[in-house]
């Protein structure tokens, strides 16, 4: 049985076509390949290990400056800032894991990347810092889920934020609230 299309029914059959989505086109987010997302884990670990770094007392040695860049991955000017402040404000703070108590003599974090997406020229890496730090008598041990945001410009891909994503979730190597 041969069908006849009057010209409205042809009309409306490619317009329905035209306007269906394409399965090549992609406007959602995207996962980002596992070689970017080390690099980018690398970075974000980087300024993670530097802060639980100042929670350790240090004799006559200064904390380490903050980099740059760590891997290709370029650290933005406004969150190397943060991180200098960070780093004075933790020096500077309580170094024990109780008001008066033992002295941290050691820390070490890792950060475990779970997912890494890139929506434009955005990428989020969503993450779980694993922080322990010793002291004479004992170790504190933390895993606390992170968000870290990084811009793609051309080529380069910039760190531009951080943030904790449990609310309840107090640190150890980050600064007072008041400083965030």
């Amino acid at each position: 049985m041969a069908r006849h299309w009057t010209r409205a029914g042809l009309a409306v059959a490619l317009a329905c076509c035209l306007a269906a989505p394409s399965s090549a086109v992609r406007s959602g987010p995207s996962a980002v390949d596992a070689v970017t997302t080390r690099q980018l884990t690398a970075a974000a670990g980087t300024l993670l290990q530097g802060r639980s770094e100042a929670l350790v007392q240090r004799h006559a040695r200064p904390h380490p400056e903050v980099p740059t860049e760590v891997l290709g991955v370029r650290i933005s000017p406004r969150v190397a800032r943060v991180q200098e402040r960070a780093f004075r404000e933790l020096e500077n703070s309580n170094r024990a894991p109780v008001e008066g108590g033992p002295a941290y003599t050691g820390a070490r974090t890792s950060l475990d990347a779970r997912r890494a997406v890139r929506t434009g020229d955005r990428i989020t890496l969503d993450a779980v810092e694993h922080t322990v730090v010793r002291y004479r008598t004992g170790k504190v041990t933390q895993s606390v889920p992170r968000r870290f945001d990084f811009r793609q410009r051309g080529d380069d891909i910039v760190l531009v934020g951080e943030r904790v994503l449990d609310p309840k979730a107090q640190p150890v190597n980050d600064p007072a609230p008041r400083s965030r």
